[in-house]
Parts: structure tokens; C-alpha cells; sequence
């Protein structure tokens, strides 16, 4: 048959790449129907909260069959990490100014944009909470978005490490806790905001730490 008589269909097939959001339709209708899921699973929970979401919600903002969704995920929960996956990797860049202080305010501010500005972030305070008492969602919150986004934050150190500006045995984890995890407690406990001053003070802090009373 030839390709303009062939029908579309909107089925998954292997080679269909997961691709940032609103990148247009370039891969044919599965992959912009599966765009619009993730993008509606975004939106959706931002408005209506974690217990407000329902696949039959997602399917009817996204434009496309219930059915066309249980094909490509068993849950809303699946949905949910799936996008969280895609909005991440698309947001978060690797800036790169040769010198530690000013990469890690970016990527400090960065972080605070993500979680706290985005709907993307509406989506990790939600997983989050229902980690507290899932804990099928808190393993995969730990090893799909807790882990990758730490090897991210580790991206400044080696660069330094590899430049001579800090020592090889320099405890990078140590350093993400100290700089993220204020970060991530305003975000998901006080409820604070993360003004780019509180991110470049943590920064100045790291980098140059008062020394004991």
C-alpha cells in the first residue's frame, strides 16, 4: 500500500521517540496524541490536585480515546511519572561557565523554577505526597526522579573536580544536600517561595562557609 493511502493510526509503535512538549506533530498522530496525554496529566493535576485527576479526565482534555491511553500506560500514576520524565529533561540545561560559583546558581535557580513555577512541579509535590503512603510510588519517585535529577545537580562538581577547582575527594552528595535540600523543604514543607536570592545565598554559603564560633 502505498504511504499517503496508508491509514493513521494512533497505536504505539518501537521506534516512536519520546519528544519534549510542544514540539508540533513530526512523528505522526501517536506521537502527538501521546504529547497530549502527558500534557494533559500536567494540567490536569495542577488544577485539580493528585485525587482529581482520572484517566478519563486526562483522555477527554487530551482529545483521544480512554482506550487509547490503557494502551501506553496502566495508570494515571504512569502518566504522571512518564511526563515528569519528559518536562525534566526538556527544562533542565547544563550551563557551563568554567567556574563552580556561577554554574551552580544557575542550576540552583533552575531547580527552584522547576519545583515551584511549573505545573511540572505541581506534579513532584504530588508524587511526593502519595509516596508518603504508596510505596510502589515512593520507589519509583526515588529511582525515576529523585536519582536522575541528583546525577543532574552532580554535573557542576565533576566539572570542577575535573578542572582542579575543587579536591577529587570532595563529597559531591554532601554539597547537593546542603545547596538542594533547603530547596526542596520550602517547596514541599513550608510552602515557601525560592526567590533566586535565597538560591544564590545558599550558593555563597557553599562556597564560602563561615568558619566555627
Amino acid at each position: 500500500m502505498p504511504a499517503s493511502d496508508a491509514p493513521a493510526s494512533d497505536a504505539p509503535t518501537p521506534d516512536v521517540p519520546r519528544l519534549g512538549r510542544h514540539y508540533g506533530n513530526r512523528h505522526g498522530r501517536s506521537a502527538e496524541a501521546r504529547l497530549a496525554v502527558l500534557e494533559a496529566a500536567d494540567d490536569l493535576l495542577a488544577e485539580r490536585g493528585f485525587a482529581g485527576v482520572t484517566v478519563e479526565g486526562i483522555a477527554a482534555r487530551a482529545g483521544v480515546a480512554k482506550q487509547t491511553i490503557y494502551r501506553w500506560w496502566p495508570s494515571k500514576t504512569d502518566i504522571l511519572f512518564e511526563a515528569l520524565a519528559v518536562d525534566a529533561a526538556e527544562f533542565f540545561t547544563s550551563p557551563d561557565h568554567g567556574e563552580l560559583g556561577p554554574d551552580l546558581r544557575d542550576r540552583l535557580g533552575q531547580l527552584a523554577t522547576f519545583l515551584s513555577e511549573t505545573d511540572s512541579g505541581a506534579v513532584v509535590r504530588a508524587l511526593a505526597g502519595q509516596a508518603q503512603h504508596d510505596p510502589a510510588v515512593a520507589a519509583r519517585f526515588a529511582a525515576e526522579f529523585v536519582a536522575v535529577q541528583r546525577d543532574r545537580d552532580r554535573e557542576p562538581f565533576r566539572r570542577a573536580v575535573a578542572r582542579g577547582e575543587l579536591a577529587a575527594g570532595t563529597d559531591i552528595d554532601l554539597a547537593i544536600d546542603q545547596l538542594a535540600g533547603p530547596v526542596y523543604y520550602r517547596v514541599l514543607v513550608t510552602g515557601e517561595s525560592v526567590p533566586r536570592r535565597f538560591t544564590d545565598a545558599l550558593v555563597r554559603r557553599y562556597l564560602s562557609p563561615e568558619p566555627p564560633g
